[in-house]
């Protein structure tokens, strides 16, 4: 699964990356602990209400889809992964496949593995950063959900509706599976237009832009358990633990 990544550039440097329009309203800052229910940057593509054109935008989503038929948005909290493997299948994410697909730019993402006590030492999970070995952004493949709040009458009311994502994740390779059996799926900049343009529909030949990441493109690092704390943040979580 992903859990908990990073995402620290700059609004503008993400928009001119992904040749995306910067949705004017709230802004986000940087964050180097990203953790389920924070809102987070998407790339996505809609029409405008007005002119009816298509462009696409950067804005903020919470993370943690909620289906349109969901009675709380509480149930975001369980769907901040969907599987490759039956992501068509699943009733909370078919249709979002069909309709409504995003990018979610990221650093790297976090994944702990557990290690066993010995003598004095309690058992711990030691956290690590995993992120492309270029340095480049990732461009995980998402979905993103339009949820109703019924307690708003005014449906123009911007606060009637929430939007929120999940990301789509895969079988873990090269460095990272060495790590955890899962995690979030890249796409490759040559896929970008197919994956967002919402005329798309066909979920055949969407699932085949889902392939396996190829391996030897992740650099693994060890980092602080500082992390496992929602509270801290700050750019020192990358750096190499000490022990």
């Amino acid at each position: 699964m992903c859990g908990r990544y990073a995402s620290s550039r700059a609004p503008e440097d993400l928009a001119g990356l992904f040749d995306a329009r910067l949705d004017p309203g709230r802004e986000l800052g940087p964050s180097w602990n990203v953790a389920p229910t924070d809102e987070v940057w998407a790339v996505l593509e809609r029409a405008d209400r007005d002119t009816g054109e298509l462009g696409r935008r950067l804005r903020p989503v919470r993370w943690g889809l909620v289906p349109s038929w969901a009675k709380d948005p509480a149930v975001g909290s369980r769907m901040i992964n969907a599987r490759v493997e039956t992501v068509h299948e699943k009733p909370a994410f078919r249709r979002a496949l069909a309709k409504r697909r995003c990018l979610l730019p990221a650093d790297g993402f976090y994944e702990w593995e557990a290690v066993p006590a010995t003598g004095t030492a309690k058992a711990y999970k030691q956290p690590y950063f995993i992120r492309p070995e270029t340095g480049s952004v990732m461009a995980m493949a998402g979905l993103y959900e339009f949820w109703r709040d019924p307690a708003v009458a005014d449906r123009d009311d911007p606060d009637a509706w929430l939007t929120t994502a999940t990301i789509i994740t895969t079988e873990a390779t090269d460095a990272a599976g060495r790590i955890h059996p899962r995690m979030p799926l890249a796409l490759d900049p040559g896929d970008y237009e197919a994956w967002l343009d919402p005329s798309h529909e066909d979920t055949t030949d969407l699932r085949a832009l889902l392939h396996t990441p190829a391996g030897g493109r992740l650099a693994v690092t060890a980092v602080s358990t500082a992390v496992n704390s929602v509270r801290n943040n700050g750019p020192h979580l990358l750096d190499p633990a000490t022990s």
